[in-house]
């Protein structure tokens, strides 16, 4: 017998279950969970950040090469196709995948750290921000992530960073200048939020730390990554939130970064983030105080505040908090068929048409968390017509191999509303867009 706690165990932890997974949840449900919260695993033959970066050194010098002989050049439908198949992965791996739980705590720091795919450079790396900085620290330490992303050439190059030297640094004599951008949207969205009390002569100070972080694309056998550009680093000491920072080069931002990481506000800054993406859109202060005590005995471990949040008992409200957001409901759909999408220029289609491409918020702040960014008419409408689509499409062969699953999550009158419907599509259509279906 499927258990209302395995429900909420698969649902709201993670992206749902095979009828098969909820029975093994139903006996132990939060040690079910515990058991998930393990690396997460992306397609090893798709290209790596140095291959997207080659690829643009090469339309790079042949678009210049071509308009030398008053010629244009397009990027290669290879490239695009590779870009597009990034973006695609982890939601495929989502579908795919038995870890449902950790690919969802993939998606909260990916969109933490949102970067978007703009124009063919950023088109080209923002995917491998999540799969080669935020995938091989999700479990560990928030200080490790925090470097790891700030120095992924996807975030140096979303927010020109690579371009920044300081306003006393060598390179400023040749009309480089100090750009803040980076440093505002760490205080702000990254660490210790808008409201964390630091002030614009703080934004400064950290612009200052790291200057001189950049990008080097690959050349001369050299692969692409971070590098520190020496001429570029603004000299002298740095005072961040009343601190100062006296050290040299790199060492000085990656200082200031680790302090940033261990500092009050940003363990309830992003505690708070956490319980509003798994649990609720009013967090509750109890469930966030616990994780901020977590967060502070651990050193911000990840996985160990993730193990509080599963051990809490106000994670487990038997009330459904959370409207579900397009790529939550496009995962859990296909997870409830037992289907995994074969066209990944259709997978992105769809959750472009329903408001939520990958890599593509538009803005540092990513995409809404919340049910008022989510529940417009038009939205609604696009999720009826999704799933209108995805229950006659060649996925689905009936509902007998979830009609278990059906009868645990949906009230009895609805249950025979959809068991009821005309045909095999709309009682389908109407599972898909249940209200047990549509919140977790």
């Amino acid at each position: 017998m499927i258990t209302k706690q395995a429900l909420i165990a698969a649902n709201r932890f993670g992206y749902g279950a095979s009828h098969q997974q909820l029975l093994v949840a139903s006996k132990d449900p939060k040690q079910w969970l515990k058991e998930q919260l393990t690396a997460v695993e992306f397609d090893p033959t798709l290209p790596s950040l140095n291959d997207m970066a080659g690829y643009l050194v090469d339309y790079q010098k042949k678009k210049k090469e071509q308009k030398k002989l008053g010629k244009s050049y397009k990027r290669p439908k290879a490239h695009i196709d590779a870009a597009r198949r990034l973006m695609a992965d982890s939601t495929i791996q989502a579908i795919a995948m038995d870890n449902s739980i950790s690919w969802r705590l993939l998606d909260f720091f990916s969109n933490h750290f949102s970067v978007s795919a703009q124009g063919p450079q950023m088109s080209a790396i923002a995917p491998t921000l999540e799969r080669e900085a935020i995938g091989p620290n999700l479990l560990g330490s928030f200080n490790d992530l925090l470097i790891s992303v700030i120095k992924h050439p996807a975030m140096l190059l979303y927010l020109n960073n690579e371009k920044s030297a300081g306003n006393n640094s060598k390179l400023a004599r040749k009309g480089r200048g100090l750009n803040e951008n980076l440093a505002r949207e760490i205080l702000e969205l990254h660490t210790v939020g808008v409201n964390g009390g630091y002030s614009q002569q703080d934004v400064i100070a950290l612009a200052n730390g790291i200057s001189g972080w950049s990008f080097r694309r690959p050349n001369n056998g050299k692969p692409a990554g971070f590098t520190f550009r020496r001429r570029a680093h603004e000299p002298g000491s740095q005072t961040l939130l009343g601190k100062s920072y006296r050290q040299q080069g790199i060492k000085q931002g990656e200082a200031m970064l680790q302090a940033l990481a261990s500092h009050p506000g940003t363990a309830r800054y992003v505690s708070t983030k956490l319980v509003r993406h798994f649990i609720s859109d009013m967090p509750d202060p109890v469930l966030v105080n616990k994780l901020v005590k977590r967060w502070q005995q651990t050193n911000g471990n990840l996985k160990q505040i993730m193990l509080t949040l599963i051990d809490s008992q106000e994670s487990w409200a038997v009330a459904d908090n959370k409207l579900k957001t397009p790529r939550d409901f496009v995962i859990s759909s296909f997870r409830l068929l037992n289907a995994t999408p074969k066209k990944h220029r259709a997978l992105i289609r769809t959750l472009s048409t329903l408001g939520q491409q990958p890599f593509k918020a538009g803005s540092p702040a990513g995409y809404g968390d919340s049910a008022s960014h989510w529940d417009g008419a038009n939205a609604l409408m696009a999720r009826i017509d999704w799933a209108a689509q995805l229950a006659g499409s060649r996925y689905t062969r009936g509902l007998t191999n979830i009609e278990q699953q059906l009868t645990a999550l949906l009230t009895p009158q609805n249950y025979k509303t959809v068991m009821r419907a005309e045909s095999r599509q709309q009682s389908l259509t109407l599972a898909l867009m249940s209200p047990e279906f549509q919140r977790r």
